[in-house]
């Protein structure tokens, strides 16, 4: 079951942690740490988050990160110096997706107790236990000419990767995440190269997608124009992966031709992980709801995740965490209350990142995990 929210302070930084344990050998965990005092210097900022992280560590013995991703305000300065000061074992996201309270920095941290962790000969990151290898990969990126071309060379050279550690895309891969410079201009080419990639792998709308989120994002290097992290279990059986439609709600992505699922989750013996892919104010037409208006936009999202995670049979009392996407600044102030209100025991961060469609003003995911009773699977 998933424990109430942990509100960690640091000197100058604080965690807010929810752990899930059902009473088997793996402990889950997400945190998002944060700056406190965002005056000060990028360099005191990143060792207040490290020192937030570390010390976070020392509260939960026998646990280490699978995942990060660090959101940054301004990657071309600041991402060097987390390659130097992170050398935690682990796949580790890095982005410039500014967070909205003001200061230069915040951290996404999953972590687990029990597993055994590790870099493969592919380059794929292995978090073991049991049956399964869960395989991260982060921050990948390219310099080809333009983005269809760098998002379709990614997506190649993962799927070798994948090959290498006995995995197909299609059979294997739970959930990507693409980032795009200058979303409005290059999207359109990620998405050609994707539904390129996908058809080739098997992956129509008349078999299933991946859950995903497209977002706006900038790699240290300005010739980056896509970045891609992914997520995928070796050992995995189809019978354990569903896919949500929320149909009441949202309609296929193949209908405004872009190729991903609304949310996926995984069934083990003993727990439920739900993924929900990036999602906005949009109808089961397609159709943006609420234009130009962030509150309500807000609340229709709202209403979207829930009937996603509903579908799954579960609700945001499982959820784990949270990021939302902000096209304008200007609204961090309006769309934070809100948050506040529906969501004070929830970790979750607010960033500077475009959506993919200029429309759209505010989009989220988010994590759940419930714990299940299944003794036909193995345990996670």
């Amino acid at each position: 079951m998933n424990e109430k929210l942990s509100r960690i302070d640091f000197e100058n930084a604080r965690a807010e942690v929810l752990c899930f344990d059902c009473g088997t050998e793996v402990k889950e965990y997400h945190a998002m740490i944060h700056v406190s005092q965002k005056q000060l210097t990028y360099a005191q900022q990143l060792e207040a988050v490290m020192n937030a992280y570390n010390g976070l560590l020392d509260r939960l013995p026998d646990t280490q990160a699978v995942f990060k991703r660090y959101f940054l305000s301004d990657a071309a300065n600041q991402a060097d110096d987390i390659i130097v000061a992170d050398v935690t074992d682990c796949a580790k996201s890095i982005i410039q997706q500014a967070p909205l309270d003001g200061t230069k920095i915040a951290l996404w941290v999953y972590l687990m107790s029990n597993v055994q962790t590790g870099l493969t000969k592919s380059g794929l990151y292995e978090v073991r236990h049991g049956d399964f290898r869960h395989l991260y990969n982060a921050s990948a990126h390219n310099l080809a000419a333009n983005s269809e071309y760098q998002m379709r060379l990614l997506f190649n050279e993962y799927i070798m990767q994948l090959a290498e550690e006995g995995c197909t895309l299609s059979d294997n891969c739970i959930r990507t995440w693409l980032f795009v410079n200058d979303i409005d201009l290059n999207y359109g080419g990620v998405v050609r190269a994707r539904n390129q990639v996908f058809f080739t792998q098997g992956l129509t709308q008349h078999t299933h997608f991946i859950a995903s989120t497209g977002i706006g994002g900038r790699q240290a290097d300005p010739n980056v124009l896509s970045q891609m992290d992914n997520y995928a279990i070796a050992g995995i059986k189809a019978e354990q992966i569903h896919y949500l439609y929320a149909s009441t709600h949202l309609n296929r992505t193949s209908d405004y031709g872009v190729s991903f699922e609304r949310g996926t989750y995984v069934d083990y013996a003993d727990r439920r992980h739900v993924f929900i892919s990036g999602t906005a104010s949009i109808n089961n037409k397609g159709e943006i709801m609420f234009p130009k208006d962030v509150e309500k936009q807000t609340r229709r999202m709202w209403e979207n995740v829930e009937a996603l995670l509903k579908e799954a049979d579960c609700s945001y009392d499982d959820v784990m965490e949270m990021i939302i996407y902000l096209r304008d600044v200007a609204d961090y102030d309006l769309v934070k209350s809100l948050y506040e209100e529906r969501f004070p025991d929830k970790p979750y961060v607010i960033v500077h990142a475009p959506v993919c469609r200029p429309g759209w003003l505010v989009e989220m995911e988010c994590m759940a995990i419930k714990q299940i009773n299944n003794p036909e699977l193995p345990n996670f």
